[in-house]
């Protein structure tokens, strides 16, 4: 571990932002197995699903933390852009 870093604070603090993790963790893991147990999971591109899994992480800290925290709404408008910018540079 890196000199100085205190990770119990650095915990803490997440878990102020974001909920117990235990409770974040089942909230997630429901919404990603939803989504794989959907018709179009496996014709998913490598990018859709990890934009798609990582909103679900999102989310998850959302429904389990601060939901007016804007980071995640950002992180979420991004992992979704980096997917439409793929899509339209595909297209044309």
């Amino acid at each position: 571990m890196s000199e100085g870093v205190d990770v119990g604070a650095i915990l803490e603090e997440r878990g102020s932002r974001y909920g117990a993790f235990d409770e974040h963790a089942r909230i997630t893991q429901n919404i990603k197995r939803a989504m794989a147990d959907s018709p179009n999971w496996a014709s998913l591109r490598d990018d859709a699903r990890e934009a798609l899994e990582m909103v679900a992480h999102k989310i998850g800290r959302m429904l389990n933390g601060d939901p007016e925290y804007i980071d995640n709404v950002v992180d979420i408008i991004g992992y979704m852009q980096l997917v439409l910018d793929r899509i339209e540079k595909d297209v044309n």
